[in-house]
């Protein structure tokens, strides 16, 4: 399934920031570095926020939501902020009703279990999510050419993975079923999200999204047969779709070293790497047609300053100075990280760069 990306948005977009260059393999005069939820309960900021106001009530605020979203950029000194959002939105206008319970996390209160539930999801709501949309008109104006804005919304197989579910898993056997029983029903669902998605980003691109990550976070579930036969499509026609808007697109998966030459098939701009393997390994894996995002393990923000710094720098020798890289973590921060290793990362990735010129 090998395809060469011409990036088809190098053409169609501003110069813009460090972060976007790279998305595009341009030349950088540093490595960029952000953060997966960067703005989360391991900053004291967001923590106040949260004292007030549920995860989805800060969502549908913009003022909300655009306020913890540029608090957290601010405060680390990143080169992109991405939007205060959740990637189940989008269930919500498409008639299912979802909440975030105390120590199980989203809870999808009526699954998608049969052909008929699929019949019954709409597509034609798009448009209530206009309020990520004017989060990010917020962010964008505060920011100006500063940073670079991400948008982002989840990959067709991991949002159906959740309305199917209900909820997390950990083997996905209604999902699976639900693939190799009724496969029509199943491409049904994934036409019916994408349908939804292709809105989504759109109005986040029209508001000021530099780039969108599709967010694939339960793919790593399916083996490599399953992946080609019952999510690639799907996720291949979202990331054209998302790139004929004249951005960049980033596709992040977790546990898919052996996904990764098929992912990056579907012609995204970046593949996001996480922490399992080197990031050379990765990279070679995706192609150096490629740009590349990650790949720190989250835990290592635990670590004494010495050992993070190692890491830091391995990430960073492993990527060779190649157009294309861009730092972050191979998934997203926890919640009792200590906000100055986060802080320290972003100065490490500077000062490598720093170190490399005069050396």
């Amino acid at each position: 399934m090998e395809i060469t990306n011409e990036n088809p948005t190098s053409e169609t977009i501003l110069d813009g920031s460090r972060f976007v260059r790279a998305c595009l393999r341009r030349p950088v005069d540093r490595t960029p570095v952000w953060f997966l939820r960067q703005a989360g309960r391991y900053m004291q900021e967001y923590r106040e926020v949260r004292k007030h106001h549920t995860l989805v009530e800060i969502c549908k605020q913009p003022d909300l939501a655009s306020e913890v979203t540029i608090t957290a950029a601010e405060k680390l000194g990143v080169d992109a902020a991405i939007i205060f959002a959740d990637l189940l939105l989008p269930l919500e206008p498409m008639g299912l009703d979802f909440e975030f319970q105390a120590g199980e996390g989203p809870v999808v209160h009526h699954p998608v279990r049969t052909a008929d539930d699929v019949r019954a999801l709409r597509t034609d709501r798009a448009s209530d999510l206009d309020y990520v949309a004017r989060a990010i008109q917020k962010v964008a104006t505060h920011f100006r050419d500063r940073l670079g804005i991400i948008g982002f919304c989840g990959a067709p197989f991991t949002l159906a993975s959740y309305m199917i579910e209900g909820g997390g898993s950990r083997n996905y056997i209604n999902t699976k079923q639900m693939m190799y029983r009724d496969t029509a029903a199943w491409r049904m669902l994934l036409d019916k999200i994408v349908k939804v998605l292709e809105k989504y980003c759109l109005l986040q691109v029209q508001a000021g999204a530099d780039v969108i990550q599709i967010f694939d976070s339960w793919v790593g579930a399916l083996g490599l047969s399953d992946y080609r036969e019952y999510a690639f499509e799907a996720s291949k026609r979202l990331v054209r779709a998302v790139q004929a808007m004249g951005v960049p697109v980033i596709y992040f998966g977790v546990e898919t070293a052996g996904l990764l030459n098929d992912m990056a098939s579907t012609g995204a701009d970046v593949i996001g790497l996480d922490w399992r393997q080197p990031l050379d390994e990765g990279w070679r894996a995706v192609g150096h047609n490629h740009a590349v995002q990650g790949n720190l393990d989250p835990i290592t923000l635990f670590a004494p300053v010495e050992i993070l710094e190692l890491r830091v720098k391995e990430i960073l020798r492993a990527a060779q100075g190649r157009p294309g890289h861009i730092f972050n973590l191979g998934h997203g921060i926890v919640p009792t990280t200590p906000v100055e290793n986060v802080q320290a990362v972003v100065r490490m990735v500077r000062e490598f760069h720093q170190e490399a010129t005069r050396g």
